[in-house]
């Protein structure tokens, strides 16, 4: 009843939510092989976006700093839960077998020893554990503790962070799936978006207007929404909204990081706020067509460095005088942001079913920047946009 209550896109079915064991167990295998090359005995996971990833958990208690929670990818057989006992009846709703619990919170051995226990029961080949303490990762767990399991394990622990991304930037059907529908969501919510508003509004009410909308749609969550405007231009896109009223002449830009069962759309659009100054739309179309380059040059094969230089030669043509974002894209999954980046010296090399956003900016005059978006899923052939394009001339609110 509540589904069919739902705006679903059109002729898009609902992916079922959650994994089958099947899923994980494929996950799981190509994790082994990679861990094999990368000479681990085992990752030790704690990130909330690791552990979902691998296991199915999920629980909005990750809100609560309190108690760590482990899982420990071993080089053969399933992962091992190693977690608080309030945590116990959800983890075995999940595929995994092996959940050790404590009564957490202990501050004077919060999991550590049972932890310790655990790995040194895994069988050692190459005496190395890999764990989140490289790029784009964190543990959530006290660094002092960390330092301290780490003296007195037995075996090395080192970065696991390159083959951690190794695992996740190629995603299975099933994640592309969940990341499609999100994406069509917040793209009929897009296009709905300037009949809701108007004028005289406020960034905060425009995103609390689209936050609803993308909610009755079917999302589970919005944790990422700014809002900016401003006459002809924005100068940031990472904050806000604020109370400033939408003006005639005014670019508004907004970006939806959006969730459906713990995948992320990402990509913005921008609206002419009445009538805008023709540098605007030369502008406009000059990203637009940037974007195009960036979709036409991702190919299996190719890197993310020929992606930036696809989007560059256009947008330092069309009279970009700086870029401040630092690259023009990057992966999306279980997190808003995830490796790789298009930018110059990263170098990935990119593979079928990675999911990736186009993103070309320029600031064209001082504190006048204008921002294009686009996620899409790599095939044998080249790109599969997955939202829906955004329209060649700017959307007008009046």
């Amino acid at each position: 009843m509540i589904e069919r209550m739902l705006l679903v896109p059109n002729g898009l079915k609902i992916p079922k939510r959650g994994f089958t064991q099947a899923e994980f167990e494929l996950r799981t295998a190509r994790a082994q092989r990679i861990m094999q090359r990368n000479g681990f005995d085992a990752l030790l996971l704690t990130a909330p976006a690791n552990v979902r990833y691998f296991t199915g958990f999920d629980s909005q208690f990750w809100e609560s700093p309190t108690r760590p929670w482990f899982i420990i990818v071993p080089l053969e057989g399933a992962p091992i839960a190693v977690i608080p006992e309030i945590g116990a009846p959800e983890m075995a709703l999940t595929w995994l077998k092996d959940i050790r619990t404590w009564p957490a919170p202990v501050p004077e051995d919060d999991g550590l020893s049972l932890l310790t226990s655990t790995i040194r029961g895994i069988p050692r080949k190459f005496g190395k554990i890999g764990a989140e303490i490289g790029r784009e990762m964190a543990l959530r767990m006290p660094v002092s503790e960390f330092l301290s399991f780490r003296e007195g394990l037995g075996s090395a622990i080192e970065d696991g962070s390159p083959c951690i991304w190794e695992i996740r930037m190629v995603k299975t059907a099933a994640e592309i799936d969940h990341i499609h529908y999100i994406c069509q969501i917040a793209s009929d919510a897009y296009e709905a978006l300037p009949s809701l508003i108007s004028a005289g509004e406020s960034e905060r009410d425009v995103v609390r207007k689209l936050r609803i909308d993308i909610a009755r749609r079917g999302a589970d969550a919005t944790p990422f929404m700014p809002a900016i405007s401003g006459p002809g231009g924005v100068a940031q896109i990472v904050c806000g909204p604020h109370d400033r009223a939408l003006e005639d002449g005014d670019i508004l830009f907004i970006d939806t990081g959006s969730t459906f069962d713990g995948y992320f759309c990402d990509f913005d659009r921008n609206y002419a706020v009445g009538r805008v100054a023709d540098e605007v739309h030369r502008v406009h179309e000059a990203l637009w067509l940037a974007t195009e380059a960036g979709i036409a040059a991702v190919v299996p094969g190719a890197t993310t460095d020929d992606v930036w230089w696809a989007m560059s030669r256009i947008i330092e043509a069309a009279g970009a005088i700086v870029n401040n974002v630092g690259r023009r894209g990057h992966g999306l999954g279980l997190q808003l942001t995830e490796p790789p980046s298009h930018r110059l010296g990263d170098g990935t090399r990119i593979v079928e079913n990675m999911v990736l956003t186009i993103e070309p900016g320029m600031e064209y005059a001082p504190g006048k920047m204008i921002v294009h978006e686009e996620n899409i899923a790599v095939t044998k052939e080249g790109s599969r946009l997955l939202t829906r394009r955004a329209p060649r001339e700017l959307p007008v609110i009046r």
